[in-house]
């Protein structure tokens, strides 16, 4: 009995260091900036919360399903061979004056967006696997990015939607993060930059409906439908958002991780029409719709916003649900259609031309 209860209790400490020490958990806000972030409207009990109710609390048996149904996992839910991302040549990149707005997908929901002469960055998630432990985790898509980390030029700002692990990882900020001039992400996401080593003084938190202005460029943080959390007994600490971003040149909108609702038309009516959108397609299910939409809702929000061109996000880098790994795209090009709504399906490190006459939209995945 004595045996067991030391192992018991070695299993407990061991679980506590490794919350407490392991980096790609993240951190958490000091005593003074807890006060400060739980001033917030958005917030409740401590925590913050969605404009609407949002369930996403499944009973026993139907976690239980879905965690066999993952195990068992999809034989079309990853492509048969590796994707092969567009080199992305560092030239193309480097911002020299006041050049034609443009937009790359690096896959999932990372975007490199060059505007009035500004590179930003939003959710650079770069690394391998969307997961703490990268070597148990599921495997991105494509062997290699457009471009490598070490070889982006520098970037004028980051912007992040949330704290989920597929939308902030560990290894892609340590190794970006002399390259950036400032973080720009929602309230309580800084604490993790800041145990990774990022200058405080480059960092900035937002609210929903914070609008600033940045190196010429307005932004305004919007809401989003989702929650957030990367550590035990951190979920909702800290607030997840989408993204406006308004230049000379163009209007952009990012929606981050979001369950359709009634912000998008909020959004929409106080910041619409946009240029170009890129929109959450992907990683759904009918069991956790409210916060991951499906490609049907996906195509409405463009409309809601005010959407000239979507390119849809969320998709093509990692399996994290239970469909195949096209039907994101696929039904959102159905969708699309149907409703006389424009969508441009990009490759992944194919650079697009913000208001441009002619989007890609070859399907390229098939």
């Amino acid at each position: 009995m004595w045996i067991a209860i030391f192992i018991i209790v070695g299993i407990v400490a061991a679980g506590y260091l490794m919350v407490r020490n392991y980096p790609a958990l993240g951190g958490t806000a000091s005593p003074d900036r807890r006060i400060e972030i739980d001033q917030s409207p958005n917030r409740s009990k401590g925590k913050f919360v969605n404009q609407i109710p949002t369930p996403m609390d499944m009973n026993l048996r139907s976690t239980i399903k879905v965690l066999f149904q993952f195990i068992k996992g999809n034989p079309k839910g990853k492509p048969i061979t590796p994707i092969q991302a567009v080199p992305l040549p560092r030239h193309l990149i480097e911002t020299k004056g006041n050049k034609q707005p443009t937009a790359t997908w690096f896959g999932h929901s990372a975007i490199l967006l060059q505007l009035d002469g500004k590179t930003l960055f939003i959710d650079p998630m770069l690394g391998k696997s969307p997961s703490p432990f990268p070597l148990f985790g599921g495997r991105r898509y494509s062997k290699q990015l457009p471009i490598e980390i070490e070889d982006l030029p520098s970037i004028d700002a980051v912007l992040l939607s949330h704290d989920h692990y597929d939308h902030l990882d560990y290894g892609s900020i340590k190794k970006m993060k002399n390259k950036v001039g400032h973080f720009f992400v929602p309230l309580g996401v800084g604490a993790h930059l800041i145990r990774w080593g990022v200058d405080p003084a480059k960092i900035t938190e937002h609210d929903w409906w914070d609008e600033f202005e940045f190196a010429g460029l307005t932004l305004a943080s919007a809401p989003a439908r989702h929650f957030s959390g990367r550590n035990v007994g951190d979920r909702d600490t800290t607030l997840w958002c989408s993204w406006v971003i308004m230049g000379e040149q163009a209007k952009v909108f990012f929606s981050g991780d979001s369950g359709y609702g009634p912000h998008f038309a909020e959004i929409g009516e106080k910041y619409g029409p946009f240029d170009l959108t890129f929109i959450e397609c992907g990683q759904y299910d009918e069991r956790w719709s409210a916060i991951h939409m499906l490609p049907e809702e996906t195509v409405q929000a463009n409309l809601d916003v005010g959407g000239k061109v979507m390119i849809p996000i969320h998709w093509g880098a990692f399996t994290l649900a239970l469909h195949d790994w096209t039907d994101p795209v696929e039904r959102a090009t159905k969708a699309a259609k149907e409703r006389k709504t424009n969508l441009s399906t990009p490759r992944i490190g194919e650079t697009v031309l913000i208001a441009s006459p002619a989007y890609p939209n070859s399907a390229w995945w098939r």
